[in-house]
């Protein structure tokens, strides 16, 4: 059963261009006011916004501070109306008028001149009404208003319905419910984030007016760039000629006769590739479609950051009249490329290669595999109105500082804006795009099923020309983790959770994407187990393997959190597979971020404030006294810290409190980097693993989360970690602690062969030579094949040449030659350094490196120095009041050794002496008392 988009409301796109024939007039620029039986007054109020916003704005309320996320669970719980003020000189004449709202959150009825209009209960839904009879029916200047229910109460009230669906089990964070609700699951709590469960008009709205018939005004666009003979689940020929989709949806009344013109504009160089009549003309359902292909044309590809350049191209589509007149027009920026979700079987060539029998689960770009370096990405804010496009581009500069090609758009956040998009494709960030639906089970009823179909044409349509579009994905953890639990709680009514499950992501989601585009893959879940077959004409046309797994063969992508830090670094037990989607373990944020958000008096590991915003483990429902929850989360931060290093013991209870929140950071990022080595090393073992997205980019509020880059864009040591072993070639140690075996590989992304050397010098921890080099080789050369990895050295610490363990380290020094993609026939050098201690760090016999770091204001660079000792974790901070990175940080430094670091501002609110503030420390300063 397939649906589509409702009539009683037509989606519309955010960036329209107006032909002669009709008006628009945004919203955004009349008066608004916000008022509710709960604040028993009425405050001034922004159109798009959120309730909680424009309270925030009118002194009501204060912003992320302390336990507010409790304190303010009044808003939630109430219905919000936003009211105009007069709307002055909307012509009665016109032959019909529209409402257009790009976004509602979420449950909302829409009154216009004291006539409703009509209501909504889906935030992903763009809508248009048409209110031609309620303006010419109206006494007076119109007023609009939106009344905004409580999507905590209609929830409940959908949930306690004796024909709403009972599952087994639910995961719920803080409201329940959230099944229930076509709104952004994280609303209700996450256990890295709030539960606001904001309210309002949260994207633009206009009212567009049509002069006469024969008018249209454009509301979406799905611009379908894909290779000739291309199908979704299966490779494109490269050889194939392009083609051209494009399909305009409207509102309005179109002519007869219709047609449409396409013109492609190289943005670099400003020539015109071509400029044509689209074919094969069909109109239906308020929609034009025509199609192209490009025989003969060869535009420059678009390839992912460090593969290759982001070529860019203006496609402008125009709607004519049979008099060639336009009627609309709309200009959409776009890139020529093809991108794949591999899931076939291993070949019998793969198998010739080592690769172990099974699956493949990895992309191909532009007919080409390549390593997925990446995060996930989870909302930026619990309010989207107040997500800058300055905001999301400082953190997206920092994706690609950070070595990263691409990044996962977990559910159950929101669809990315536009803006967003166009981001990524000037910087080559691929998206894997998902549908909003996580840790779930959801209603199948035929009403909320057409609810989702709307939604996901919309969706797909909406974003379908930016090249760094890289997947739809189903939901998350739907198949690895919702299956699992409903089938052990309950075995017998299983089959109909199955059948549910495959109604909604394969039976409906699947074949409106196939429908809407045929340059974008489908898998059902985030994490899976892949398929056995796709049959489009089938009634479930996906065939998903669901654990039928051959012994030694390999299948899917993997997710792997482990909280017991006894084993953290065990890496023989990290899951292998085709590719990790999620991992990772939490840390706090830094000391400046703390006081953005805390009292002075709160700034201690274990207060009430700071423990109560620390959402793992999630509280499983309404309670504000979390704190048997939150204590294990707490627990496992301080565990991570007393195994592995030195325990903080400082006098000031704010330094010290600063440096337990810095320590948590190095347990975070040491487990990220040995997790991130093992996945890299598997693109060269017989699991052929070729992608890790760590679990998470960045925080949505200040609390300790998961994240390598904190509220407002600062650094934890994570991102700078990830940004170094992320580099195109590494070597790495691994270092079994319960043997004593040691190993150290090279592994390249490049998509030929390098070769090189690692130079191998070990010092004591004051930084004196170990005599013969405990035995080990001074430097070893290698060559690393394409997409590989080599084991270089293997020994046993137990057999080196150490006096002793605790105070020994191998510096690992790799310069290698090698031709970065698509680089013609240039090559190029390429570094890394890294170290290994054969003991954990709390353990190693430190000396005070005594550091100083020097500002040189000729050079615009900071100079660091460790004088005596070799200095563990060099760690530069800056103060509040800036954001940016340092090009380098969280290094090893041994006496005498000096480094040239510049810094990149992003934003600067101090003074202009704020490089006199940089401090420096290591892991010696983290136990020593002040």
């Amino acid at each position: 059963m397939h649906f589509r988009a409702k009539t009683t409301g037509v989606v519309l796109a955010s960036s329209l261009t107006t032909i002669a024939g009709h008006c628009v007039r945004a919203l955004s620029g009349e008066t608004w006011t916000l008022s509710s039986a709960a604040l028993n007054t009425t405050v001034p109020a922004s159109f798009p916004s959120h309730a909680h916003l424009d309270l925030f704005k009118a002194g009501v309320i204060g912003n992320y501070h302390g336990l507010n996320d409790f304190k303010l669970r009044w808003i939630a719980d109430a219905n919000w109306t936003y009211t105009s003020g007069p709307i002055s000189d909307l012509l009665n004449e016109y032959e019909s008028t529209w409402l257009v709202f790009d976004g509602l959150d979420t449950f909302a009825a829409v009154t216009f001149c004291d006539e409703f209009i009509a209501s909504t209960d889906n935030q992903f839904r763009q809508y248009a009404f048409d209110i031609s009879s309620s303006l010419r029916n109206c006494k007076g200047d119109p007023v609009l208003s939106i009344n905004f229910g409580s999507a905590p109460n209609i929830v409940n009230a959908i949930a306690e319905d004796p024909k709403s669906e009972k599952w087994p089990i639910q995961l719920i964070n803080e409201y329940p419910n959230r099944w229930f609700m076509r709104k952004e699951q994280s609303d209700f709590g996450w256990d890295w984030g709030p539960a606001f469960a904001p309210a309002g008009p949260w994207k633009p709205g206009h009212i567009v007016q049509f002069e006469e018939t024969g008018n249209i005004h454009i509301v979406n666009t799905d611009l379908d760039i894909y290779r000739k003979g291309q199908i979704n689940h299966l490779p494109a020929s490269q050889s194939q000629p392009w083609v051209i989709n494009a399909s305009i949806d409207f509102i309005g009344s179109l002519p007869a006769q219709a047609s449409l013109f396409i013109e492609i504009t190289n943005l670099k160089s400003s020539e015109v590739l071509t400029a044509r009549p689209l074919d094969n003309i069909t109109v239906s359902n308020g929609s034009i479609q025509g199609v192209t292909v490009l025989s003969g044309l060869r535009p420059e590809i678009w390839w992912p950051s460090g593969l290759g350049d982001q070529n860019l191209y203006n496609i402008s589509i125009m709607v004519n009249d049979s008099h060639g007149q336009i009627l609309g027009c709309v200009t959409k920026r776009t890139g020529f490329r093809t991108i794949f979700l591999n899931q076939r079987n291993i070949t019998i060539e793969q198998l010739s290669q080592g690769v172990a029998p099974g699956a493949n689960w990895h992309f191909e770009v532009n007919g080409k595999e390549f390593y997925a370096k990446g995060s996930n990405f989870i909302p930026p804010d619990a309010f989207w109105p107040r997500v800058s496009q300055a905001k999301m581009t400082r953190l997206f500069d920092a994706v690609v500082a950070g070595n990263q090609n691409i990044l996962r758009i977990w559910s159950s956040g929101a669809y990315l804006p536009d803006f967003m998009y166009d981001l990524a494709d000037e910087r080559g960030i691929l998206l894997w795009s998902e549908f909003q639906f996580s840790d779930a089970m959801y209603p199948v009823n035929d009403e909320f099923l057409e609810n989702i179909a709307a939604e996901v044409v919309y969706n797909v349509r909406r974003v379908n020309h930016h090249p760094s579009l890289a997947l739809w994905a189903g939901g998350n953890e739907i198949e690895i983790l919702m299956l699992p639990l409903t089938f052990a709680l309950d075995p017998t009514g299983f089959p109909k959770y199955l059948e549910e499950y495959e109604k909604l992501y394969i039976s409906l989601i699947l074949p409106l994407v196939y429908e809407n585009t045929h340059s974008i893959s489908y898998t059902p879940s985030s994490t899976t187990e892949g398929y056995i077959d796709v049959d489009i004409s089938a009634p479930v046309p996906m065939t998903e393997r669901y654990g039928n797994l051959e012994p030694g063969s390999y299948y899917g992508d993997t997710d792997y959190y482990e909280y017991n830090t006894k084993v953290s670094f065990d890496y023989w037990l990290y899951p292998v597979g085709r590719f990790a989607n999620e991992f990772g373990f939490h840390s706090m944020p830094s000391l400046q971020t703390w006081q953005q958000a805390i009292d002075p008096e709160d700034l201690s590991f274990n207060s009430t404030v700071v423990m109560l915003r620390n959402h793992h483990y999630p509280p499983g429902g309404l309670s504000t006294d979390n704190f048997q929850n939150t204590a294990l989360g707490m627990g496992e931060m301080t565990l991570g810290v007393e195994r592995y290093y030195p325990i903080p013991a400082k006098s000031d209870p704010v330094a010290n409190f600063s440096a337990w929140c810095h320590a948590t950071q190095l347990f975070q990022a040491d487990v990220y980097k040995s997790q991130i080595q093992f996945y890299r090393r598997g693109s060269g073992m017989p699991e052929r693993q070729l992608g890790s997205l760590y679990w998470q980019l960045e925080d949505i509020w200040q609390a300790p989360t998961w994240a390598g880059i904190e509220y407002d864009g600062r650094w934890k040591v994570l991102h700078y970690v990830s940004r170094d072993i992320y580099q195109p070639i590494i070597v790495s140690p691994f270092w079994n602690y319960v043997s004593g075996d040691f190993e150290i590989y090279v592994t390249s992304d490049l998509w030929e062969s390098a070769n090189g050397t690692v130079k191998l010098t070990w010092f004591d921890l004051s930084g004196h030579p170990i005599a013969h080099n405990a035995g080990t080789p001074t430097s070893i050369s290698f060559d690393v094949g394409a997409i590989n990895t080599t084991k270089i050295y293997s020994a046993n610490v137990k057999r080196l040449g150490l006096a002793s363990v605790t105070d020994s380290i191998l510096m690992l020094s790799l310069r290698a030659d090698g031709r970065p993609p698509n680089a013609a026939n240039l090559t190029a050098v390429f570094t890394h350094d890294n170290h290994f201690t054969p003991a954990f760090p709390k353990d190693l016999a430190l000396v005070d490196p005594q550091l100083e770091v020097m500002y040189n204001d000729l050079t615009d660079k900071f100079v660091v120095e460790a004088k005596s000792g070799v200095s563990l974790y060099t760690w530069l901070d800056y103060p509040a009041g800036l954001v940016g990175y340092f090009e380098e940080n969280a290094f090893v430094l041994h006496p005498g050794q000096k480094k040239e670091i510049g810094f990149i501002t992003q934003e600067n609110s101090t003074d202009s002496k704020w490089q006199q503030k940089v401090t420096v420390s290591s892991l010696w300063d983290q136990k020593v008392r002040d």
